[in-house]
């Protein structure tokens, strides 16, 4: 299965058109399924792919990520019965660009391995549907603009919105249905259930661009379950690491939050990273934060400008610093910050499984592959 991928790699952007095509010719009743643009979808289809063939040997986490895009697909409205429909799609897409190599044997690993994906998705979807909403619909309560194109949002969902300091939810806005987006809580868990985002408008980015510029107290979005890995393990009073560019801020002043919460004994760093002063975004919210908690330290590093104590890429800040090949690293930020600080403290020492970040925070076609590259082939 690996080996059909690579083959297909090069021609990853058309396979993916060419999926949705005969798709929505074979079966026109799940368009409706999708948003109209499908540009991001295409993408989310190869992460999934990707992420799913690299743990085809790892029984435990296939079955953990397959669970979790199970229950996340209630929301779009998906029914078991659009599981065949979809793997048929797949499979021909995969035969046609995967030409000659495609064989019997290659058909019936890839039929036996979608097989097994839908029925844990389908299981994992029905035994959510017994306790939790397919979606959370959610009223803007508060908007407040932050400067360069930034905005914290906060919302009140109709229900209890179940989730842990560090992941990230999937939001829905009125203005384009069906284009889904992720934005992680910037705080632990609050008692009166609500939730506040930081949103970064980004070029030709309907959804953020909405969420930023339009949105107002009173509009209503919607949620869909929470998702991530990049949580404290409460089993672990390790030292932390923790590296923010950006509203990649958002889930690193959550988990600093939630360290506070659990009250362990443990030392926490944090280093907010931007190209300037002026982008240091969240910077003087942690600063606070650390003014109150003797264990927390803050560290600033601009790449771009030259400003005393603060110069300096983030991956040649952490070597000033440290050891760290005690500690747990949480990452979130750009892509570049991210993999070249996950690269950083790898060479420091902390293994890749205490090297977390999401996989939202890079390329999507490297998505899945990229945290066993860096265990092979750290970069610089």
């Amino acid at each position: 299965m690996r080996a059909s991928v690579a083959v297909v790699g090069p021609y990853a952007a058309d396979m993916t058109v060419y999926f949705y095509a005969i798709l929505f010719t074979r079966y026109p009743e799940v368009r409706g399924l999708f948003p109209d643009n499908l540009d991001v979808q295409r993408d989310r289809l190869l992460r999934g792919l990707l992420r799913i063939v690299d743990l085809v040997d790892d029984p435990e986490n296939l079955i953990r990520f397959c669970g979790r895009l199970g229950r996340d697909h209630r929301k779009f409205g998906a029914l078991d019965g659009h599981y065949p429909a979809v793997g048929e799609c797949l499979l021909a897409s995969l035969a046609r660009y995967a030409g000659p190599a495609w064989s019997p044997e290659l058909a019936a690993a890839w039929t036996h391995g979608y097989d097994v994906v839908a029925q844990v998705m389908t299981h994992a979807a029905g035994e959510d549907a017994r306790t939790a909403p397919a979606v959370w619909e959610a009223e803007i309560i508060h908007h407040l603009h932050r400067g360069h194109g930034i905005a914290e949002i906060t919302v009140r969902p109709d229900a209890p919105y179940p989730y842990t300091a560090g992941q990230y939810a999937s939001v829905e806005t009125p203005w384009h249905p069906k284009a889904w987006r992720y934005y992680s809580p910037a705080h632990a868990p609050r008692p009166d259930n609500t939730v506040t985002f930081h949103v970064r408008a980004v070029a030709q980015g309907q959804v953020s661009q909405g969420l930023v510029y339009s949105a107002k107290p009173g509009d209503v979005v919607r949620l869909g379950p929470t998702q991530g890995d990049m949580t404290l393990d409460p089993r672990t009073d390790r030292d932390l690491v923790c590296v923010a560019g950006g509203t990649g801020m958002a889930p690193i002043k959550a988990l600093v939050e939630d360290a506070v919460r659990i009250g362990a004994e443990r030392y926490v760093d944090v280093f907010v990273g931007a190209r300037t002063a002026e982008e240091l975004y969240g910077l003087d919210d942690m600063l606070r934060m650390s003014q109150r908690h003797h264990w927390l330290s803050v560290r600033a590093a601009v790449s771009h400008e030259r400003i005393a104590g603060l110069e300096g890429t983030l991956p040649r800040v952490l070597n000033e610093f440290g050891p760290w090949y005690r500690h747990e690293a949480f990452l979130s930020g750009p892509v570049d910050m991210v993999t070249q600080a996950s690269a950083a403290l790898a060479r420091q020492g902390i293994p890749q499984e205490r090297i977390h970040f999401d996989p939202f925070d890079v390329p999507a076609l490297e998505a899945a592959l990229l945290p066993r590259r860096l265990r092979e082939r750290p970069e610089g």
